[in-house]
């Protein structure tokens, strides 16, 4: 009896937690729509008005990259205070075991035991490949002054990044804020949880589309976003974990991450 009680009581405890879409509050359209707008339209601002003002009191060819690099770096902390402060509202606490359960900070779930982590986390091994493929294909020009991989090839932008320590912290923060804190944190950990209520079983469609919708700071990636998005949320939806979609986008920004570095170390 003492060894199987324990066993049974973590399955029993794992299925009836408050991540369970029924124990979370189901948010109707409007504010579905409100808690994009929050997020969206002050990256939105930032890109188009903030940055290029800010641009002004820098010099030289790296003068825009540079103000986008620190306009969407604040955009994606403001993201992080919107969910921390929606949960607080939310559950009436901050304690790290409410959100997690909140916000599907989780291992991927089996639906049919219920049980977590394990094999089933060879899923993002696949989804990976597939958010790498959906890169390949073609997509509208990106406007140069505004395309990060341009500036990382140009002479400017590597001359500008060489043994640049603290622009690579910054840059660091930022992929870390846009991949874990800040948009799938938003969108998978707060969003799709709450939105059966209103889409029904197409949630993680109606997420999928949203998210790609709020790259108004980067319209030309709504295409290819869109993919990406609809293949990193149905299985977050189907294994309940925001985990999936942080750390499939997460190799993204790891990879990014090292290509500065490489040229910091330059």
């Amino acid at each position: 009896m003492a060894s199987t009680t324990p066993r049974l009581t973590e399955t029993t405890t794992d299925r009836a937690t408050p991540e369970d879409r029924a124990a979370l509050p189901q948010y109707g359209l409007s504010r579905i729509i409100a808690t994009w707008a929050v997020a969206a339209l002050p990256m939105a601002a930032l890109a188009w008005l903030v940055a290029p003002l800010l641009a002004h009191r820098f010099t030289g060819p790296t003068a825009l990259p540079r103000a986008l690099i620190l306009a969407l770096t604040a955009g994606l902390l403001w993201q992080f205070v919107v969910v921390l402060y929606l949960v607080r509202r939310e559950q009436g606490s901050l304690r790290w075991q409410i959100v997690k359960d909140a916000l599907w900070l989780h291992g991927p779930r089996r639906p049919n035991s219920g049980r977590r982590g394990g094999w089933i986390w060879l899923i993002v091994i696949f989804l990976i490949i597939g958010s790498a493929a959906i890169e390949l294909l073609p997509a509208p020009p990106t406007p140069p002054t505004r395309d990060m991989g341009l500036f990382l090839q140009s002479h400017a932008g590597q001359a500008f990044l060489s043994s640049n320590w603290g622009w690579l912290a910054i840059i660091v923060a930022m992929q870390i804020l846009n991949t874990v804190c800040g948009e799938e944190l938003l969108f998978r950990g707060l969003l799709l949880p709450r939105m059966h209520g209103t889409f029904g079983r197409w949630d993680w469609v109606a997420n999928g589309i949203l998210f790609a919708l709020y790259h108004l700071h980067v319209p030309w990636a709504i295409p290819q976003t869109l993919l990406d998005s609809l293949i990193t949320a149905y299985p977050s939806k189907r294994y309940r974990s925001a985990l999936v979609g942080i750390v499939v986008h997460s190799a993204q920004g790891l990879y990014f991450s090292i290509l500065v570095t490489a040229l910091v170390l330059r």
